[in-house]
């Protein structure tokens, strides 16, 4: 793609960098073929290049900002485009810099600032969040739809953890959402680790991955929680510290993609980067760390008969290049996995996507449980606790992390 970006941007990195993301796209449009929105509208401007020459010409100076805007809010960010592209096109690095653009071009309107300033207080705070939910809770029949649709619910008693005790260790990520809606599911993961000779480790310190702020435009907030993650969990990585850990663990696929991007965002940090290209290079989807462990091992085979459709979430199969090995492992430890028609494209729920488009979102929500349900499965499984509650919302059967289900069958000690 031919660019005339302004000397002045192309002056800066992060104009270069948006100049050779452009240039590498060839136009094929094999993109749209598989992009959820483009499915869903039909417009060239809902579809990954019809986005790619709107963030072009809002560079170059020549774009619509309200228009821009308007198609670039309606990407999920899904990432499946990259997978698709024959030219490696980094699309998702080009919209980060496109929405930021967009942003200091094009004033919002006051309702959509204010409730993205308050999802900004809001959800990456475990303890404002808590509140929050409870009081939106008591409130639910008074609240739009959309946000009725979008508390979680009550969060289950969970049992105690499991005492470290082994000499292999991993940091386990507790996350801002799920730490408050599915505590469960981190508790499900000590207990299988536990059993495989692993100690998982909570960080008291730590809080939100910065993904939140990231995707609503707000990089500088995004990169202060990257720098407060990294000095919360910089004294595990020491080398000569008991409590030394091998990995940094996430049981939601959105917050490990972003963590292995921290290399990215705080490249040019000249405090960070080089502990951000260390954190990236030791964190792990749970996944990544099962599959290569004895997990059948410690599975009742008698308990694990059970037809499961699994949800591959976008941030694990696109953005974090996993697919198939949450089934592999399922299928190590004999669960029945169900066909899954269309099971590259995204669910809707995309961060805070379906509260700003719950058209599309609900639209997206329901052809992925018709899919999903078409087995007759017993019970649905993600990866990913934001995929994990939009599914929960209208699913006719529970939806739950694949993590549990394996918690659900440990062999009886």
């Amino acid at each position: 793609m031919q660019t005339r970006l302004p000397v002045e941007l192309l002056s800066t990195e992060q104009g270069r960098e948006a100049n050779t993301i452009l240039r590498r796209c060839v136009h094929c449009g094999f993109c749209n073929a598989t992009c959820p929105t483009y499915q869903l509208q039909n417009d060239e401007l809902d579809g990954p290049r019809g986005r790619i020459y709107l963030i072009k010409q809002l560079l170059e100076g020549s774009a619509d900002g309200d228009v821009a805007r308007e198609h670039l809010d309606r990407c999920l960010t899904c990432r499946n485009c990259e997978t698709t592209c024959p030219s490696g096109v980094e699309y998702n690095r080009l919209l980060d810099i496109g929405r930021e653009h967009v942003e200091n071009l094009v004033r919002r309107p006051l309702s959509e600032r204010l409730l993205r300033w308050l999802l900004l207080q809001l959800v990456p705070f475990p303890k404002r969040f808590a509140v929050g939910a409870r009081m939106a809770r008591s409130v639910r029949g008074l609240l739009p739809k959309v946000l009725r649709k979008a508390i979680p619910p009550r969060a289950v008693a969970v049992e105690q953890w499991p005492a470290v005790r082994h000499a292999r260790r991993v940091l386990l990520l507790d996350g801002c959402v799920q730490s408050v809606a599915a505590p469960e599911i981190n508790l499900a993961t000590a207990r299988v680790l536990d059993r495989l000779g692993i100690s998982a480790i909570q960080i008291p310190d730590g809080g939100c991955c910065g993904a939140l702020n990231q995707h609503l435009s707000s990089a500088e907030s995004a990169a202060a929680f990257m720098r407060r993650n990294i000095d919360a969990w910089w004294p595990y990585l020491d080398g000569y510290s008991q409590n030394r850990v091998e990995a940094i663990v996430s049981t939601a696929s959105a917050c490990g993609l972003q963590v292995k991007d921290y290399a990215h965002y705080l490249r040019f940090d000249k405090d960070y980067a080089e502990k951000a290209v260390k954190i990236s290079g030791l964190v792990k989807d749970v996944s990544e760390l099962l599959v290569a462990e004895p997990v059948a091992s410690v599975i009742s085979v008698a308990g694990s008969q059970a037809r499961i459709a699994f949800h591959a979430p976008c941030t694990l199969q696109h953005g974090q290049r996993l697919s198939g090995v949450v089934e592999s492992i399922l299928s190590r430890c004999e669960f029945e996995l169900v066909a899954v028609k269309d099971s590259h494209l995204c669910c809707g729920a995309a961060g805070t996507y379906s509260i700003f488009q719950p058209v599309l979102a609900g639209q997206l929500q329901s052809n992925k449980l018709a899919a999903l349900q078409a087995g007759s499965p017993a019970v649905i499984a993600s990866a990913n606790i934001g995929c994990l509650l939009h599914l929960q919302q209208d699913a006719d059967v529970p939806v739950k992390h694949w993590i549990e289900l394996l918690a659900d069958c440990l062999v009886p000690q």
